[in-house]
């Protein structure tokens, strides 16, 4: 039996499941996981396959799917079912049929509503990944201690574990000491976010209205989405005017932005290498000089 078939008798045991690992399609697009698309309930499943030690990253994606998508706010992917064979842990989950278009007001005004879901603390119950790495998620009620120390303060000792220590860490660790001061006059909400928000992470289905997929949910401020949004790029101006109408960010956002995307460039620093070393230098230095004003 090969490792579909297994998965597929596993599959098969969920109720209202019903699929042929013969119809498996392999689908691009993704570095981290082998993915597929099985013919099955309702317009398909779509699978994520990927070392069996990983099953708690899949059970983890499957409950940050479950809490995005009871915020009834933007559509993801309703998450299936996870599992574990000799070969492969998994996760299945629908299908979504990509269809035309960009949906950038339904998506900014989507996301500003489910920002507006709010928690008690930041963090969540669980911890989680961002791409492959770990993410911690213990909770608290101090936002500028969780980000200092669950956000920036392990990927900095991550980047120190993986040789890019001294100047990096050294001023790194003074700007976590420094958090604070970015948020003398902002208390942020802990919001509803979906963690991973680029453009490669976002689409429209074949009604033309958006869908998120691969988050990395936890409760934090919202401007740590907004931020990340324009990292790389790929969202356009109804998106972000659609977003603030609805929901205005806070004035102090054009500095904080830099503080928010400094840990994604640590974190690509510490999966894909130096070529973000000098990025991530830079980012910490300008921040340093806002906190020295």
């Amino acid at each position: 039996m090969s490792d579909l078939d297994a998965i597929a008798a596993q599959l098969a045991a969920s109720p209202g499941i019903s699929l042929d690992a013969e119809s498996a399609r392999p689908v691009g697009g993704g570095c981290i996981n082998a993915a597929w698309h099985l013919s099955g309930a309702g317009s398909g499943i779509f699978l994520k396959t990927n070392a069996p030690s990983l099953l708690p990253m899949f059970q983890a994606e499957a409950a940050g799917l479950t809490e995005l998508g009871a915020a009834g706010s933007l559509r993801v992917p309703r998450p299936l079912a996870t599992g574990v064979t000799d070969a492969s842990a998994w996760i299945a989950m629908e299908w979504i049929e990509q269809g035309e278009g960009s949906a950038e007001e339904e998506l900014g005004a989507g996301l500003a509503e489910q920002h507006r879901k709010t928690a008690g603390r930041f963090g969540w119950d669980r911890d989680n990944t961002i791409g492959s790495s770990p993410q911690r998620n213990d909770p608290s009620a101090d936002w500028p201690d969780f980000f200092a120390r669950h956000r920036l303060g392990f990927q900095l000792d991550l980047a120190r574990q993986n040789g890019w220590g001294g100047t990096l860490t050294d001023a790194g660790g003074e700007l976590c000491q420094r958090l604070p001061d970015f948020f003398s006059d902002y208390r942020p909400a802990p919001s509803l976010l979906h963690g991973d928000l680029w453009a490669g992470n976002r689409g429209v289905d074949s009604e033309g209205h958006p869908f998120l997929f691969d988050p990395a949910v936890y409760y934090g401020d919202r401007e740590a989405d907004i931020a990340m949004t324009e990292l790389f790029g790929g969202f356009g101006a109804d998106f972000y005017a659609a977003y603030g109408e609805a929901w205005p960010l806070d004035s102090g956002y054009q500095v904080r932005r830099l503080l928010y995307n400094l840990y994604h460039i640590l974190n690509h620093l510490n999966l894909f290498g130096t070529g973000y070393l000098g990025r991530a230098q830079g980012m910490v230095d300008r921040l340093l000089a806002e906190t020295r004003g």
